[in-house]
């Protein structure tokens, strides 16, 4: 199923069956198997009564009637056979539609485009993975041949029926349009019903996630019956929605079992009347009365799975909308792909010697010409920003918070493309690119780092997970990890908690590095690599830097000056605009910019030092209480 398929479903029930129908492509084999089976079990039943009828005969002019049991009994046992065997069969279909749609929703959520993770709130997108896929699960596996066979059943009754006795049908038909004209009044509420009810579920997982992924928070705050207060609301309009829903439903049954109560009854005190006046016989009015009785289960069925569709249309709504959001767009493979484990793509970044194809690398890693991006239209965040990156060197990023050095990261790594300007990877415009082979030419080292659940190995060949183990520990001991794998039992496999929290934030900022660094970039992006270590640990990975310039392009934001002071060259950030460059030494003397970034930071210079000293003097002086 793909997003060419999810406009706005038919809200009739018409639409709603051929939306579930349109749901089982690959699937119809089993479809009408089951049908074909559930047709044959139907058909099973309806001999019965015509066969009693002939036993009750039978028996009233004293003829032998023990072959007619046993052949009586050999139809129940066969249908009832044949509606296990159907009924496996549709819920293994059930399952297999519903397979697909979690796997296309998975692919689909893990491409959307990156505004729209800031536009739906992840809780709810992944109740329509659970919750919304289970519900269709009923439909498709119950109420889509339950409507077909129940309808044919109940026709092939209607039929026996009305060879039998006419009149009769005739007051069963109408007690049955009753109840019809009852449920039909209530399926548009069914259906808005359900669709809030599902929103409410999505909208409480939403908020669930929201406070347990931030449950330190919550804590510290002493917040918990606030939080509990708030996911409560929404588990109170989950329940409002699903009364409504089970009110509506409730009405519905009743509608349909009164109906065939009466019919039942008015079949018995009528038909009772005929036979005593031999308009028909006893054994008339006994298959009669079977047929009405046996008429209840295909007439529910279709009641049932009317009512069931138009609630799985509200799911499957949710599930078309999250299928039609944006996702950046399908790319072809290119020559430097190939199949790693488990069948996913890994990009292989070309190697500097082949980048020009004539044995050298070009000058620059990086570069981007008079780029601007606004995240919302007539609100730019980059207004004309130029520099350049070579392939061997430390570049630092500085300026105000909200300057746009964040999201000069996010326009490098391709989560978002340029309004206008150009942004250049080895001299080749990224618009030439897959975003895939931009990708592959870099690793992040984000402040707000990602660690998953799974094992410290797992985490740092998350980039390069056909890694070797030598490989592994050569990163392990540049990250200075060693303490956190002696510490963990399991050393690199030890299992790390729900987002890491296992380890302190500046363990899981060494985890992030050591991912990036196996992977061997040829640009290693690092915002605010220094933010969570401890002095020591800065050291090491100022050190760490220096060698890893030597074999790849660095591009750092930075506020500690303790690390921009190391890097070749500064890019000044003001308001969206680059203000100047140059080197630590440079800038303290010629940018104003500059000079105040670093004065917020205590740097005053100091006689008889030189401007790098002095900055990293004053940097390192105690403050004054």
């Amino acid at each position: 199923m793909t997003a060419a398929t999810t406009k706005t479903p038919d809200r009739s029930t018409w639409g709603a069956v051929t939306t579930m129908y349109r749901l089982t492509t690959g699937h119809r084999a089993s479809v009408v198997v089951a049908t074909v089976l559930t047709l044959a079990g139907s058909a099973l039943g309806l001999a019965q009564p015509l066969l009693a009828k002939n036993i009750v005969d039978a028996s009233g002019h004293g003829r032998t009637v023990w072959p007619l049991l046993a052949l009586l009994a050999t139809l129940f046992v066969t249908e009832a056979a044949t509606g296990a065997v159907g009924r496996f069969v549709l819920e293994r279909m059930g399952e297999g539609v519903v397979r697909g749609l979690r796997h296309g929703l998975i692919a689909r959520l893990l491409r959307l485009e990156m505004n729209q993770y800031h536009r739906h709130r992840t809780g709810d997108l992944i109740s329509r993975v659970t919750t919304d896929t289970t519900l269709l699960r009923d439909v498709v596996s119950q109420a889509l041949v339950d409507l077909v066979t129940g309808a044919l059943a109940a026709a092939g009754a209607v039929v026996l029926m009305a060879w039998i006795d006419p009149l009769l049908l005739l007051l069963v038909a109408l007690t049955v349009a009753t109840a019809a004209l009852v449920v039909a009044s209530l399926l548009k509420g069914i259906r808005a019903a359900s669709a809030h009810m599902q929103g409410s579920v999505g909208a409480l997982a939403a908020e669930l996630e929201r406070a347990l992924g931030a449950l330190p928070m919550v804590r510290v705050h002493r917040a918990e019956d606030r939080e509990a207060t708030r996911i409560g609301k929404r588990v109170d309009a989950a329940y409002d929605a699903g009364v409504r829903t089970a009110k509506l439903a409730s009405v519905m049954s009743p509608a349909v079992e009164l109906a065939v109560q009466g019919s039942f009854l008015l079949v018995l005190v009528i038909g009772g009347l005929r036979v005593n006046g031999h308009a028909n016989s006893l054994g008339d009015l006994v298959a009669f009365l079977l047929y009405a009785s046996y008429l209840v289960l295909p007439l529910s069925s279709v009641f049932r799975a009317v009512g069931l569709m138009q609630r799985g249309m509200g799911a499957y709504q949710r599930i078309a909308q999250a299928l039609a959001m944006p996702a950046e767009p399908e790319e072809a493979v290119e020559h430097a792909e190939r199949t790693g484990p488990g069948g996913c793509v890994v990009r292989a970044a070309p190697r500097r010697a082949e980048r020009t194809g004539k044995g050298e690398a070009p000058a620059l890693a990086l570069a981007l010409h008079d780029v601007r991006f606004g995240y919302v239209p007539d609100r730019p965040v980059l207004n004309g920003v130029s520099f350049t990156v070579p392939h061997h060197g430390q570049v630092a990023l500085v300026g105000r918070s909200g300057a746009g050095k964040s999201t000069i990261f996010a326009l490098v790594a391709r989560f978002h493309e340029p309004d206008s300007g150009t942004l250049l990877f080895d001299g080749r415009p990224a618009a030439e690119l897959s975003r895939g082979a931009c990708r592959a030419r870099i690793a992040v080292v984000d402040q707000n780092t990602h660690v998953v659940h799974g094992s410290l190995r797992d985490n740092i060949t998350y980039a390069a997970p056909d890694a070797g183990d030598a490989e592994v520990r050569r990163v392990v001991e540049l990250a200075r990890l060693d303490g956190v794998v002696r510490r963990l039992p399991g050393g690199l496999s030890g299992v790390l908690g729900e987002r890491g929290n296992t380890l302190s934030a500046g363990e899981r900022q060494r985890v992030a590095l050591a991912r990036a660094l196996l992977a061997r970039p040829a640009l290693l992006l690092l915002d605010e690599p220094t933010s969570h270590l401890d002095a020591i640990n800065e050291t090491a990975l100022t050190t760490l830097m220096k060698e890893a310039a030597q074999e790849c392009a660095l591009l750092v934001i930075a506020h500690r000056l303790s690390t921009v002071r190391h890097a070749d060259r500064i890019i000044v950030l003001e308001e969206g605009r680059t203000v100047a460059s140059g080197s630590h030494e440079e800038l303290l003397t010629t940018s104003p910019s500059y000079r105040a970034l670093a004065a917020g930071q205590m740097l005053r210079p100091a006689q008889g030092t030189s401007g790098a000293d002095a900055a990293t003097a004053a940097h390192e002086r105690p403050r004054t209480p």
